[in-house]
């Protein structure tokens, strides 16, 4: 049997890639021979099938979210889906396009398109959505979870139209218009989002996870379990409305993502005033002396006010961010560092929200609630709660932790540098990854002479996708034409220290791709860690090496990238098993 598989998305490459990739491999299982035939959101091929291909093909099944010109198949029994039904059950795709399949008409085809989009846009079925996607750091859970819903309405006959949102701020933004004519608002966030916008329509939270895994079971729940906003809260018991739980873990995310802009600009700052000299920041009136007043003196200094503040906004809304940033700059002054913040940022937030949850007020004064009553008695709380109670014990942490890193011997060092590298390629941007990323900004945070730990951190999360780019070269006949696309397109996004790339990989070969990611990343983070390298941003990938002094030892830094590469791509080579998965060619 001669399968081609057409797929197309409507945003990004990740569905396209992975529904290719799902019927490719259960094809390959059967015996057949498969071509694929990739399109982008436009519709227009990446990869077009050889005439010969096209002539010896005795299947076509086309998985796809937008409309594509499939002419070229005319004549041809073809199975048209949409590209997410290829990924729950590939096989029974085979079994039912084997018995369904029907000889391609262009003509008659366009005829019934039109007809039917007519019934659906007629149909009161069709529901128009508008969904915000959000990921504290990169972009790549944000884009794919916005894709896999774009596709999953759009098969089901909604309308839809999706905001993405990551560190970068929002992208394609929702008008008011669209906003006011959705009938529901998905927010499949990891981070907290201002709801104000969407007050008096009817809202469903989930995460990026859960949308880019399932997103059909999204976009029915959403419809059908929503619940309506009013002035930014939902009217709603605990858990109504969402499809997951928002709890700390969510909170300390959203903290990080505003702290991080913050990061990464004092930072690279300080490492701009070291251009002129380690030490030329010491005389005073030198631009060198700006650089540090700019980055150390003010930069630095507001990361942990925004990282409680925010903290204490996500749990309380606007109400909890005065008393968090608060809080944190205490931490700041008092010394307790970035647990400190963590702290105050949670204290604050709890505080704020229980003032406005269970402290009864008359109406006469109810609307003083928001801006004076709860700024000021959380804030006392906080205040006090910090500078009496919580502020020493966590400076005396803070002081115990930073006294051990810079005491701690190299196998120690080595052995803290692959746990965390370990740690960072386990889930590729899961809560493990978060968790350790999260430790790494805090301790650089801390100071501003870089952080080692910080440095072993994002070159063991530059590893994977570069490694599945290596695998993918270097191993070419285990891999299908999309794979290696993927594998090109995830080596690239390796550079930037954008580990998603690595997902689609992961994703159907978990068993052999996460181990070997594992040891890669260890590898990396032991060799950074005893090569004592330090980062002053944690973000930008290779491309932060390019600003003098940023990175304490380029050469060692890049030997350590490049050594957990290699052992990921050449063990996945390796450990891949490519007989039966071979896309073979049509002569």
């Amino acid at each position: 049997m001669n399968l081609i598989i057409v797929t197309a998305c409507p945003q990004g490459v990740a569905t396209r890639f992975l529904a290719a990739r799902a019927l490719e491999r259960a094809a390959n299982r059967r015996g057949w021979t498969v071509t694929t035939d990739t399109r982008g959101p436009d519709g227009k091929p990446d990869n077009k099938p050889s005439e010969a291909a096209i002539r010896q093909a005795d299947l076509v099944i086309a998985a796809v979210g937008v409309p594509v010109d499939l002419d070229a198949y005319a004549g041809k029994r073809l199975l048209q889906i949409p590209v997410t039904a290829a990924l729950p059950d590939p096989d029974a795709i085979l079994t039912r396009a084997q018995a369904e399949a029907t000889p391609w008409d262009p003509a008659m085809a366009s005829q019934e398109s039109a007809a039917t989009s007519s019934a659906v846009g007629s149909a009161s079925a069709a529901k128009r959505i508008v969904a915000v996607t959000a990921c504290p750091t990169g972009v790549a859970h944000t884009f794919m979870a916005a894709e896999a819903l774009t596709a999953a309405a759009e098969s089901a006959g909604h309308k839809i139209r999706v905001e993405t949102q990551g560190s970068v701020g929002a992208q394609d933004p929702l008008t008011e218009a669209e906003i006011a004519a959705a009938d529901v608002v998905i927010l499949a966030c990891d981070i907290e989002v201002d709801p104000g916008r969407f007050s008096g329509k009817r809202i469903w939270r989930t995460s990026t996870g859960a949308a880019l895994k399932k997103p059909a079971d999204t976009i029915r729940d959403a419809l059908a379990e929503a619940v309506v906003c009013e002035g930014g809260q939902q009217k709603a018991t605990s858990g109504a409305g969402s499809g997951e739980k928002r709890g700390p873990y969510k909170h300390l995310l959203t903290g990080v993502s505003f702290m991080l802009p913050m990061v990464v600009a004092g930072g690279l700052l300080i490492a701009l005033s070291f251009v002129f000299g380690i030490e030329a920041f010491q005389e005073e009136g030198t631009v060198a002396a700006a650089l540090m007043q700019i980055g150390g003196g003010t930069a630095f200094k507001l990361m942990i006010p925004l990282l409680a503040g925010y903290i204490a906004w996500s749990i309380a809304d606007r109400p909890g961010l005065a008393p968090g940033m608060i809080g944190g700059f205490l931490a700041g002054e008092l010394g307790a560092g970035f647990l400190g913040g963590i702290v105050a940022g949670f204290l604050a937030g709890y505080v704020a929200r229980f003032i406005s949850q269970k402290l009864p007020m008359p109406e006469s004064i109810e609307s003083l609630k928001p801006i004076l009553i709860i700024p000021l008695l959380a804030s006392l709380v906080t205040g006090l709660g910090m500078i009496y109670v919580i502020g020493e014990p966590m400076a005396a942490i803070m002081g115990a932790l930073t006294g051990f890193l810079e005491s701690m011997g190299t196998t120690n060092a080595i052995l803290l540098g692959g746990i965390l590298g370990a740690m960072m390629c386990f889930d590729l941007g899961g809560p493990v990854n978060k968790a350790a990323y999260t430790f790494g900004v805090g301790l650089l945070s801390e100071g501003s002479g870089g952080s080692a730990p910080m440095a072993a951190i994002m070159a063991a999360g530059m590893v994977p996708a570069i490694g599945m780019g290596v695998a993918s070269f270097i191993a070419r006949r285990k891999f299908a034409e999309a794979e290696r696309q993927a594998g090109r397109a995830s080596f690239v996004l390796g550079l930037c220290f954008i580990s998603e790339g690595a997902i689609p990989f992961m994703a159907k070969d978990p068993l052999r791709v996460i181990p070997v990611c594992m040891i890669g990343g260890a590898i990396t983070g032991a060799l950074s860690m005893l090569f004592t390298v330090k980062l002053m941003a944690p973000h930008g990938g290779l491309f932060v090496l390019a600003i003098p002094n940023a990175v304490s030892a380029v050469l060692p830094y890049l030997i350590a990238i490049a050594a957990g590469s290699l052992v990921i791509g050449f063990g996945y080579a390796l450990l891949k098993t490519g007989k039966a998965e071979v896309t073979a060619a049509v002569s």
